[in-house]
């Protein structure tokens, strides 16, 4: 981590850009379209420079119960998840006629947890919007508040960061950029200490990042830094830059195309993954998981190998061969990785701590030495 000012990356072809509900409404209780046309002016000219955009937006919530003239107080699961269905066309309507003033067609995309964490519904949900792309049509995402009470209860997907990281995994984007009503991530509240520093440049986000992220958001939003910080994580893991800024700074988002030091630059961590690890990585769909002793994740962590029966110490969860499983070490039970059962859960219950080539003795058949093989591994 440095303040330092580096270089940053400019040869952004695909963006992904998230929109959080206090910036939509400037802090009031209604959407502002004079901030909202400002932001679409900026994504109108990507677009007709010939770059991909998608837009993952809150303010459903908000501007359902700026239509229904209810105040903020009431924060009940059902009368939420009606606000939702209230505001979402409301929301939509607010894009449909700020794009079409630049002759751009949009598209509503609503998502839910349920949706990603299937592997065909990963899928289905990538081709959408990659032929939506293919189209020249902006995508507007949101996750379906109406039947996803994760969202607005504040689990994972969790609050639109969260949501906007996995889009971005989707599509294979270049870019997130996290666009609310703060500068970036500080290493102190600004808030609360005057003195606290803006930190431009995050290599790798560590418990020191974490610990600067501090608690959850203000205001009418849901997410905070913790959830953009979860969401840098994430996008990064998946070959993506990500960048936390203002979205009240002027030309923010072309700013940042053209490689200006605004906000906070958490750089991809690894080169584009294939989509069945990108899948693999964002973790919604997991089984079970394996527990390994310290020689296997020593190996997992800097070699090239699969995670062999011998290394397994303990099985844990009910799961399939070909099911999503997390791969955990041993005493600390860190997340070490994710990946793909060779075997089921029985099965390996049953041959951990063996040599692979005893595996068909112990089970009557075989479908190969490994447990999970490399090329359904991911590391985290």
């Amino acid at each position: 981590m440095t303040n330092s000012q580096k270089n940053r990356t400019t040869d952004y072809r695909r963006i992904v850009a998230k929109c959080g509900t206090n910036l939509l409404t400037a802090g009031s209780d209604q959407l502002d379209m004079q901030v909202m046309a400002a932001l679409v002016g900026q994504f109108a000219r990507l677009h007709k420079q010939g770059l991909d955009v998608v837009i993952v937006t809150s303010g459903a919530i908000a501007a359902g119960r700026h239509r229904l003239g209810l105040s903020g107080d009431r924060r009940e699961m059902p009368l939420r998840q009606v606000l939702a269905a209230v505001g979402q066309s409301h929301l939509m309507q607010a894009y449909d006629e700020l794009f079409t003033w630049h002759d751009i067609t949009v598209a509503q995309t609503l998502l839910t947890r349920r949706d990603l964490s299937d592997r065909q519904g990963y899928l289905n949900a990538r081709n959408t919007l990659l032929n939506l792309l293919d189209l020249r049509v902006v995508p507007i995402v949101n996750e379906n508040d109406v039947v996803a009470i994760e969202e607005i209860a504040g689990a994972n997907i969790g609050d639109n960061d969260n949501l906007s990281a996995l889009v971005a995994n989707l599509v294979d984007a270049d870019l997130l950029v996290l666009l609310s009503d703060v500068d970036g991530l500080y290493n102190a509240d600004p808030r609360a200490d005057p003195a606290a520093l803006l930190i431009s440049h995050v290599d790798r986000i560590d418990e020191e990042i974490e610990r600067y992220a501090g608690g959850a958001g203000s205001g009418r939003g849901v997410g905070g830094m913790v959830t953009k910080v979860q969401a840098a994580r994430l996008a990064t893991a998946g070959g993506a830059d990500v960048v936390i800024a203002n979205g009240h700074t002027t030309d923010v988002v072309s700013r940042i195309i053209q490689g200006d030091p605004v906000g906070t630059l958490f750089p991809a961590a690894v080169d584009k993954l294939e989509s069945r690890k990108r899948w693999m990585r964002t973790g919604l769909s997991l089984k079970g998981s394996l527990v390994v002793d310290v020689g296997a994740a020593e190996a997992l962590a800097n070699t090239s190998c699969s995670l062999l029966p011998a290394g397994i110490m303990e099985v844990r969860g009910s799961f399939d061969r070909g099911d999503a499983i997390e791969i955990l070490i041993d005493k600390t039970s860190q997340t070490l990785a994710y990946g793909i059962a060779n075997y089921s859960s029985v099965d390996l219950a049953a041959i951990r701590g063996i040599r692979s080539d005893r595996i068909e003795e112990k089970l009557g058949y075989q479908y190969g030495g490994e447990a999970v093989h490399r090329d359904n591994l991911v590391l985290l």
